[in-house]
């Protein structure tokens, strides 16, 4: 440490915490693939689309959505989130906007293929503002990746709840004025915000306590969300009171700035008082870096007992793709999402099928968004909590809630009185939960300079499988029962009871595949990444590393 190094000269605003705040910030704004049955009526509507032109948009919705691989190779090669960002800015902007001219009536009615592509541009412009802040907030917290992504990914799967609330408050009955807010809110949000986002890979003492506070807000913003949703689909609320339950909202989103300012305040007392004991200080940390060779040498030592199959050190695309954990994790991620997501895709008719009401299948819609982020912040949080504490593996959590999964999707099969409440809270769950838990996982086994372009390489499963799962399978399967009867409408369990035996087989081959990764990489998790967390966790103690 420099003795002549003043912290008032830290910039208040350029700093790990302020950076995890604008990140949280975008991802709430950037769940605009999750509120398209808002504006999808309008499409169809104002377009003249049939049903299955619809669901056409809705699948490029979900590749545009599911494929970030330019985004994981821009942040690679531009060495940082800004330019990431800008670009994610620029193609959902482009994208909301082409659409909104044309259901508006500004540009002439287009073809169905024209839609389709304006969709994908801007699902594909989504993946860059996640791309930029999960890749972001893992550099800047390497010993809690599991917890930062999920925050991250919850703060995303609750944005789609999010803007549904400004829908319903300020643009309730306007889905072509939402279409233009879509185009504008998270392009802006993430151009103003871009500059804030930065890796600092500094260490801090008590970053677990600070983090802590970001996912109590995330619970509280869950649950107040839970409840506005509940209470709306049963009450008739006034304008006063929509906009009141707003304005809570805004001050629940505005509440992460609290968190960095403390932590950032905390962390400039602690400068000031190691530099009045400098000279123990020094001597402390003399002794901390012999100690942390010695751990380094035993580290090194367990490397070499792990299995050929794992790689230690930043691996690139291709070399990552030549490694039997990549291809498992593939297969897991493809058998869990793209399972998760046929059953979102047809919740609706799910419910129809087993004569839900309406107010009961639009309750189950809007808690998806609910049971999404429970999922994508508790495997993060807990699989980190288990990984310091015990040193468990990772992927030993893909294996609990693919068997959780596929148990979900066994009881929507089964089409019992209320199954289909169970069910879709376990899969919503355990699907939320691939979202952490994947993208961590990928960063810990191929290292983080490549882990933007190594993960939404994987991510690219999900899309595959829901394609084959909700087109060949499920709604094959549903046409077949609906025409033994004579018409397009299939009634009760047997509709979709074929269909999600199908899912839980899938979800338990998932569960299998996981297995064979978790005993993969067991060794590794205990000799490596668990002494690493330990060593860096030890050093935090004594060392600060101010900029």
């Amino acid at each position: 440490m420099d003795p002549d190094y003043n912290p008032s000269r830290k910039s208040l605003i350029r700093n790990k915490w302020v950076s995890t705040a604008a990140s949280i910030w975008i991802q709430c704004t950037s769940g605009s693939l999750y509120t398209f049955s808002i504006y999808s009526g309008l499409l169809k509507s104002t377009q003249g689309y049939d049903q299955s032109t619809l669901g056409t948009i809705s699948v490029f919705k979900d590749i545009g959505g599911n494929s970030g691989l330019l985004s994981g190779v821009l942040y690679s090669s531009a060495g940082g989130p800004r330019f990431v960002l800008l670009a994610g800015a620029i193609q959902c902007f482009a994208g909301y906007l082409l659409m909104w001219l044309t259901v508006t009536g500004t540009l002439p009615r287009s073809p169905a293929w024209v839609i389709c592509l304006y969709m994908l541009l801007t699902a594909h412009g989504v993946t860059f503002f996640n791309t930029a802040d999960v890749v972001t907030g893992v550099h800047n917290f390497p010993n809690y990746s599991g917890t930062i992504v999920g925050i991250m990914k919850g703060f995303l799967g609750l944005s789609g709840a999010i803007l549904i609330q400004v829908y319903q408050t300020i643009f309730k009955n306007k889905p072509d004025s939402y279409l233009l807010l879509l185009a504008l809110l998270p392009s802006l949000n993430a151009l103003l915000l871009m500059w804030f986002v930065r890796i600092l890979e500094t260490k801090e003492e008590d970053e677990k306590k600070h983090l802590d506070g970001f996912s109590f807000i995330a619970v509280v913003l869950a649950a107040y969300l839970m409840a506005v949703i509940i209470v709306q689909h049963i009450l008739h609320l006034i304008l006063s009171l929509r906009i009141f339950t707003f304005v809570l909202l805004i001050l629940l989103l505005v509440s992460p700035i609290v968190v960095a300012i403390k932590a950032q305040r905390e962390k400039s007392y602690r400068m000031l008082k190691s530099l009045l004991e400098h000279n123990l200080f020094a001597d402390e940390k003399d002794l901390l870096d012999e100690e942390i060779i010695r751990d380094d040498d035993v580290v090194n030592g367990g490397e070499s007992n792990v299995a050929n199959s794992q790689s230690i050190g930043d691996l690139n695309l291709m070399q990552a793709m030549r490694k039997l954990s990549f291809w498992l994790l593939f297969l897991t991620t493809a058998c869990a999402v793209g399972s998760g997501l046929s059953t979102v895709n047809n919740l609706n008719q799910i419910g129809e099928s087993l004569g839900y009401s309406s107010l009961e299948i639009n309750t189950l819609v809007s808690l998806w968004s609910i049971w999404n982020f429970l999922g994508r912040f508790g495997a993060g949080y807990i699989s980190d909590y288990f990984l310091h504490v015990r040193g468990c593996s990772r992927p030993l959590f893909i294996v609990i809630t693919l068997a959780i999964m596929s148990a979900g999707h066994g009881m929507i099969a089964y089409g019992f009185h209320g199954a289909l409440y169970v069910g879709s809270i376990l899969v919503g769950v355990c699907y939320g939960s691939q979202w952490s838990l994947m993208p961590t996982i990928a960063s810990e086994i191929f290292g983080k300079a490549h882990f933007g372009t190594i993960f939404n390489t994987i991510t690219v499963a999900g899309p595959i499988a829901s394609y084959i799962l909700s087109v060949r399978v499920m709604g094959f399967i549903y046409d077949e029962e609906a025409s033994k009867h004579g018409g397009g409408t299939c009634f009760g369990p047997r509709c979709f009871r074929l269909a999600f035996v199908i899912m839980a087989s899938v979800a338990l081959f998932g569960f299998l595949v996981a297995l064979g990764l978790h005993f993969l990489t067991r060794s590794f998790y205990k000799n490596v990444v668990h002494r690493r967390v330990l060593i860096s966790s030890r050093s935090s103690r004594i060392v600060y590393d101010i900029e």
